[in-house]
């Protein structure tokens, strides 16, 4: 099982050059740590990818690995053993793989088998860096599951539980075993700064960008408008390997790209900053996750933000949402509902309302997309 190899060394992407980085991280055969490092994967600038013949772009996982997998298929770029059938696909995942379901361990082992598939069919996978992924590497462990920390479970749990309470002696050992399940340490050890996972999650950008379009966890603030590619993805993988940085700086900043809501949340008047985003970074439109997008992927400010947050996991109600974004160079991009090729909306009225009717007909009954058409009707019906 590739989750049980570990990385060893002390090298890291800014010790490393070019070919001799490549010929570090490729090797071994398995899973590599800090694999995607885009800074050295002969993108014309790094985070930059041109001439791209198709993009496939899946939102938020988190720690569901059957409804990333069936995402995947549907978009034919894994086949039923779980290996790359993309051929020169770009895969993005804008982040936020980790937490609230039980396989996130699972996940990651997934998209590191994938990263070296879809590379050598010369295609590529793209696991960007979300909040969550940030948030288990400095620890900020509120949302992982019982079964993320159970993943890391193995023989010596039991003892080395033990031997981390007697160190620390707490006031209610009850308590204490209860914040720290078995697998807690391991799980620790490898999401870590210096672990097999958290050198993995620190090897990837935060944002990059492929042909037209621009491709985030969160999305770009007026704070960072102006900021260019290269430089967010430095700050952030700066202080995801050396945590004493975190303080003031990118990773956790509200109004930065793994964290910032307002291109998701915000009303009419941000329509400035979205095209001097557009402009600044030489993009048509901006493609995010992190905010749900209530069940279906969707576009904002006529098309130049679009949202891939479709709420793929059962954590949150039990239904499983299979839905990605697909852009072929050149065209207009497209959703991928439950494998079904459905035109973006051009409006937020009569068509938009089409284009939830035709999702809404692919989904197991009732579909979640039915509050969200009786509003829009509701709405509608008042013009």
């Amino acid at each position: 099982m590739v989750g049980e190899l570990r990385y060893t060394g002390e090298i890291t992407v800014k010790h490393l050059t070019f070919a001799w980085l490549a010929a570090i991280l490729w090797s071994g055969g398995g899973a590599q740590p800090g694999a995607a490092a885009a800074y050295y994967r002969g993108a014309p600038d790094p985070g930059v990818w041109t001439n791209v013949e198709r993009v496939v772009a899946i939102g938020d996982v988190h720690g569901d690995y059957d409804q990333l997998a069936a995402t995947l298929k549907s978009a034919g770029l894994i086949d039923d053993q779980g290996n790359w059938t993309g051929g020169k696909t770009h895969l993005v995942q804008v982040g936020d793989v980790l937490d609230r379901g039980p396989d996130s361990r699972k996940a990651m082992d997934l998209l590191m088998r994938l990263e070296k598939q879809a590379q050598e069919a010369g295609g590529y996978v793209h696991a960007l860096i979300g909040n969550h992924e940030a948030m288990n590497v400095y620890g900020d462990l509120r949302y992982t599951s019982a079964g993320d920390f159970a993943a890391f479970r193995d023989e010596n749990s039991e003892k080395l539980r033990e031997t981390e309470l007697k160190k620390e002696h707490p006031a209610d050992a009850a308590q204490w075993l209860a914040q720290h399940p078995l697998g807690y340490f391991e799980h620790r050890r490898e999401m870590g700064p210096g672990g097999y996972y958290g050198k993995w999650i620190a090897g990837h950008d935060a944002v990059i960008k492929i042909n037209d379009s621009l491709f985030l966890h969160g999305g770009i603030s007026p704070k960072y408008a102006s900021t260019k590619i290269p430089e967010m993805n430095r700050h952030v993988r700066e202080e995801l390997e050396d945590l004493s940085k975190l303080n003031g700086g990118i990773a956790r900043d509200m109004d930065g790209p793994l964290w910032y809501r307002g291109l998701a949340q915000g009303d009419d008047s941000l329509a400035p900053v979205v095209d001097k985003i557009r402009k600044n970074f030489g993009v048509e439109r901006i493609v995010v996750g992190h905010t749900y997008a209530t069940a279906a992927i969707t576009s904002r400010f006529g098309g130049k933000v679009i949202l891939i947050d479709v709420g793929l996991s059962r954590v949150y109600d039990g239904i499983g949402k299979v839905a990605c974004l697909v852009i072929d160079n050149g065209k207009p991009p497209y959703a991928l509902h439950r494998g079904t090729r459905l035109e973006l909306p051009t409006d937020s009225g009569t068509d938009l309302l089409r284009y939830l009717k035709q999702a809404a007909a692919l989904d197991p009954p009732p579909s979640p997309l039915l509050a969200r058409i009786g509003e829009l009707e509701a709405k509608l019906a008042t013009k």
